[in-house]
C-alpha cells in the first residue's frame, strides 16, 4: 500500500466516511465486490466507482486498496464471477444426467428460473457494459460460443446430426439471450405453461409427463405456486 493510501486511512475529513481507525473495519474483497455488483445491476458501469462504493459502505475510499489493486482489478473480479457463474452453471446443465434429450432440455431451462444458476440481471449488465469495451465483448462472444458447443454436443449426445445440432441449439440459446436483452416481463406461471411447447419446438419431441412433473416440482415451491 503506498503511503499516500496509508496517509489518506488515517484522515477523517470526508464527511460520513468511516476511517480504517476509528471503524477497525475495512470490509472484504466480497463485500466491496458485492457492492460493485449491486452498482453494475443498478446503475451499470459508470456507477462501479471505489469513491461511490465507499460511500455505500460507509468505509474510507482507501479501505479498498487492502483488497484491490485499483478500479480495474474490481471490474475483472465481477467478469470472473460471472463466467464462473453464468457460463460455468450453465455449461454444468447442459452435462446434467438426463434420460431423454427433453429432460436436457429442461435441466437448461432451469437457469432461467433459478436465479442461483444464472442471473439474467448480471447478464443484461455485462451485456451493456460491451457495448462500452471492446475487452469485454471478446469476453461476451467467447462466452456465447462456449455455452453453444455445450448445447450443441448435449444435441449431439443424443443421437441428432452435428448440423441439426447447430441449429437447434442456436435457436434456443438466441431465444433466451432475446428474452434477457429485450427484458422481457414474462410472469412465471405464464412462462411455467409454455415449457413443454417450448420443449417440443426446440427437440422435435415432447416432453413426458413425469419429466415435466420434475422439472415443475423444482420450481413451484422456488416461486410460491
Amino acid at each position: 500500500m503506498s503511503n499516500d493510501q496509508a496517509t489518506d486511512q488515517t484522515n477523517n475529513g470526508d464527511a460520513g466516511v468511516v476511517s480504517v481507525t476509528d471503524s477497525g473495519w475495512r470490509g472484504s474483497a466480497d463485500v466491496w465486490l458485492q457492492a460493485a455488483y449491486e452498482a453494475l445491476i443498478e446503475s451499470g458501469l459508470d456507477a462501479v466507482r471505489i469513491q461511490t462504493l465507499a460511500k455505500k459502505l460507509s468505509l474510507s475510499r482507501t479501505s479498498f486498496y487492502w483488497f484491490f489493486k485499483n478500479r480495474q482489478q474490481l471490474l475483472d473480479a465481477l467478469l470472473t464471477q460471472w463466467r464462473n457463474k453464468n457460463t460455468g452453471n450453465f455449461v454444468a446443465q447442459t452435462d446434467a444426467y438426463a434420460e431423454t434429450i427433453a429432460e436436457a432440455i429442461l435441466n437448461v431451462f432451469d437457469c432461467w428460473l433459478d436465479g442461483d444458476l444464472f442471473d439474467s440481471h448480471y447478464e443484461f449488465a455485462v451485456r451493456s457494459w460491451a457495448l462500452q469495451s471492446a475487452e469485454v465483448t471478446a469476453q461476451v462472444a467467447q462466452a456465447d460460443a462456449q455455452r453453444l458447443t455445450a448445447l450443441q454436443q448435449m444435441f449431439i449426445r443424443f443421437g441428432y446430426q452435428a448440423d441439426e445440432a447447430d441449429v437447434r441449439a442456436r435457436t434456443i440459446y438466441l431465444t433466451q439471450i432475446g428474452y434477457i436483452s429485450m427484458k422481457s416481463a414474462e410472469d412465471v406461471t405464464t412462462r411455467l405453461q409454455r415449457i413443454s411447447g417450448y420443449v417440443e419446438i426446440f427437440t422435435g419431441r415432447a416432453p413426458e409427463p413425469r419429466e415435466l412433473e420434475r422439472f415443475y416440482a423444482r420450481h413451484t415451491d422456488r416461486h410460491g405456486l
